[in-house]
This record gives structure tokens, C-alpha cells and sequence, in this order.
């Protein structure tokens, strides 16, 4: 039996975090804030980045420079549907968004959603941990692997666990810190 299909699937499962993670805003402006932004582009919806330039010329703020000026509406549009919270403004050529300073009690409930964050990737690491776990106890049963292999793997599946699960303390507490940052 093979770990690596869990070890790839908890790999996954830190990966979803750190996306996530990366679309919280901490104050300053970051482009990835757009990166689940889709515009409809003829017909179709596309991501942000394929039809406009995203840049950060001063700390916070973003601009977004539309390849096609017809696309200004677009974009605006689905930026005020969004939950950014943010009015963008634009002189025909450029949307700009300017992100306010974040407040003190802000920043608390912005960590707090980190860390509830972390705790949903956790839980989903821990999950296959305990899928591993029961797939190799299954093969056990079955006689497909001895007692010793069982016991070998457990603890291996165990060691992934630990190791992704630093990792997602890691994550969740450097973003933390980003945030509580001013």
C-alpha cells in the first residue's frame, strides 16, 4: 500500500488554505484579491487577470487597466457584486480601488476568520488521515498486509499529518500576523 495518494490529497488540502488565505485583505492591497474574478468576455466569464492589466502603484492601492475600454462597466460591475466592500473608481481608462485603513477591530475578525480557516483544513487533513488509516485496516483484515506494515504506515500517514498540520499553523499565523500588522 502507497501513502502518497494521502500524502497528495492533505498537500491539496494546504494548498486550497493558502489560496484562500491569499484573498484576504490585510490593508495593504494585493492583486491576488482578484484572482477569483471572473468578467463576462463575449460571452464567456474570464478571469480578470486575462483581460486586464493589475498593478499596485502605491501601497494601497490597485489599478486595473482593461485591455478593451468597452470592458471598464464590466469589471466595475462585478467588482461592486463582490464582497471586497470596495467603490472602484475610474477616469475611462483605469479602475482604481482604494483600500481604507483597516481598523483595530477589523483586523480581530480578519484573524479570527484565518484561524477558522486553518481549523477547516485541519479537519480536512485529519480526515484523511483517518481514510488512510481505514483503508490500511481494511487491507489488514483482508490479509493483503501484515500487522507490522499496518503499524508502519499508520505511522507514516501519521507523520504527513503532523507535517501538514504545521504547515497550516504556519500559514495561518504569518497571515495573522500580516494582518495585525499596521
Amino acid at each position: 500500500m502507497d501513502i502518497k495518494i494521502y500524502e497528495e490529497k492533505m498537500s491539496k488540502s494546504v494548498d486550497a488554505l493558502n489560496g484562500e488565505l491569499a484573498t484576504i485583505r490585510a490593508g495593504r492591497a494585493n492583486p491576488h484579491l482578484l484572482d477569483k474574478f471572473k468578467v463576462d468576455y463575449y460571452g464567456s466569464p474570464t478571469p480578470l487577470q486575462q483581460v486586464a492589466n493589475i498593478t499596485v502603484p502605491e501601497a494601497r492601492m490597485i489599478q486595473i487597466q482593461p485591455w478593451e475600454s468597452s470592458l471598464i462597466k464590466e469589471i466595475e460591475k462585478v467588482i461592486m457584486t463582490s464582497e471586497l466592500g470596495i467603490t472602484p473608481s475610474n477616469d475611462g481608462k483605469v479602475i482604481r480601488l482604494v483600500f481604507p485603513e483597516l481598523t483595530e477591530e477589523r483586523r480581530k475578525e480578519l484573524v479570527k476568520d484565518v484561524k477558522k480557516k486553518g481549523e477547516g483544513a485541519k479537519v480536512a487533513v485529519r480526515n484523511i488521515r483517518r481514510d488512510a488509516n481505514d483503508a490500511f485496516k481494511k487491507a489488514n483484515k483482508g490479509n493483503e498486509i501484515s500487522e507490522d506494515e499496518l503499524k508502519e504506515l499508520e505511522d507514516k500517514v501519521q507523520k504527513a499529518t503532523d507535517k501538514y498540520i504545521a504547515e497550516i499553523d504556519k500559514s495561518v499565523e504569518s497571515k495573522s500576523k500580516e494582518i495585525l500588522t499596521v
